[in-house]
């Protein structure tokens, strides 16, 4: 008895796999002409592809914008917070004329222009996507907080406080409409 030999019976498959296969390729028809594309078709994939683009991109600059607006708002209170309470505690020792007096004056100076240090590195990372407004209230805080300081740090007991009290009437105003444009959390 005899058995198949495999690499025969392996070369015998390929040899029918290509006849068949050139067969069917030789019984195949030509299509004439030249492929193009159907117009009405291609106008409405371009057209749904530039909008999908489009909302990419606005959703981008939206989800960028939101998140510049939380992380300059959301710091902003504290942030400008402790200025507030060495100032007020400045205008304290002042008013009491107590010993410590030049101390709380220089620690005063100090957060004010701290603050709006901290809330100027913070608007300039994100004032291309911040709305323009809030950039602008953002800009009135960090230049009213450095003007404080500045009158802050001439003050003594025989100044007038009129340039001072001026001045911190436009860090409260321009604080408080930072806090106003900001949202409410």
């Amino acid at each position: 008895m005899r058995t198949l030999d495999p690499r025969g019976f392996g070369l015998m498959c390929a040899t029918g796999a290509v006849a068949i296969g050139l067969v069917v390729a030789g019984c195949a028809n030509r299509v004439e002409g030249t492929a193009n594309p159907n117009n009405a078709d291609l106008a409405a994939y371009k057209t749904e592809a530039a909008a999908s683009s489009v909302a990419a991109t606005s959703s981008k600059r939206a989800a960028a914008q939101a998140k510049a607006v939380a992380d300059n708002c959301i710091q902003f209170p504290t942030t400008t917070g402790v200025g507030v309470s060495k100032y007020n505690e400045f205008v304290d020792a002042h008013d009491a004329n107590a010993p410590d007096y030049a101390a709380k004056r220089e620690a005063a100076v100090s957060t004010l222009e701290d603050a709006a240090n901290k809330v100027e590195s913070g608007l300039n990372l994100g004032r291309d996507t911040l709305p323009p407004d809030l950039v602008g209230k953002f800009t009135d805080y960090v230049t009213a907080a450095r003007a404080l300081a500045d009158e802050t740090r001439k003050m003594s007991y025989t100044a007038p406080v009129g340039p001072l009290n001026e001045a911190s009437k436009r860090v409260n105003d321009a604080r408080n409409a930072v806090k106003d444009a900001c949202p409410k959390r």
